[in-house]
């Protein structure tokens, strides 16, 4: 994918130019806004406008990454989001079903090569992540999210959050803590890996 020529075309109106760079992206803005707001409406409520947003402000994007540009202005839009549930607080936690009844796990989340059993813990795994992500400040949420999750680099990180290096690395030492310490009600659930490290943690 030729990304600057891409950006050039959708600058000129070329719509289709810019549906490819979504293609390129909204799956990752999409699990992004999922993991921050833990609710896959509002998740794809959010991805569709910062997308829609960065159409408008294509003429302010002044090279570097492309990627980096976009997830932050879905980054910006989580924000937005979590602070209008803490001026109005009725949102629950969990997504819910057209029936009111709590979803155990979002579809995507689901792994075909897993067995019945290895599903049901992994959903259990994840909804105790997800638990634990919910009580973290929104900045230290993302900084996981996008690291831990995602798999981005740190200078990568930084420039999506507009922060310095350190304050980046800084966020996510500190999350991983916070994140750790809350697993341990979960203990069970974490894979063997998760448990030694934990334990050396603690030595």
């Amino acid at each position: 994918m030729d990304e600057l020529a891409l950006i050039r075309d959708a600058r000129n109106g070329d719509l289709n130019a810019f549906n490819r760079l979504v293609l390129a992206y909204q799956d990752m803005a999409y699990h992004l806004a999922v993991r921050m707001l833990s609710d896959p409406d509002q998740a794809e409520d959010v991805t569709q406008t910062a997308f829609l947003s960065a159409y408008r402000h294509l003429s302010s994007f002044r090279g570097g990454s492309f990627k980096a540009w976009v997830m932050r202005m879905v980054t910006n839009a989580c924000y937005d989001e979590l602070r209008r549930r803490q001026r109005h607080p009725s949102t629950p936690l969990e997504p819910l079903d057209d029936d009111d009844e709590t979803i155990e796990s979002p579809s995507w989340l689901a792994d075909d090569g897993l067995s019945p059993e290895e599903q049901l813990e992994q959903k259990e795994l994840d909804r105790a992540i997800q638990r634990c992500l919910q009580q973290l400040d929104e900045e230290f949420r993302a900084v996981v999210v996008f690291i831990d999750l995602q798999g981005m680099d740190y200078q990568e990180v930084a420039e999506i959050l507009g922060k310095p290096l350190g304050t980046v690395k800084s966020r996510l030492a500190r999350a991983r803590l916070k994140l750790r310490d809350c697993l341990h009600r979960f203990w069970e659930l974490l894979p063997p890996l998760l448990r030694l490290t934990s334990q050396r943690d603690e030595r």
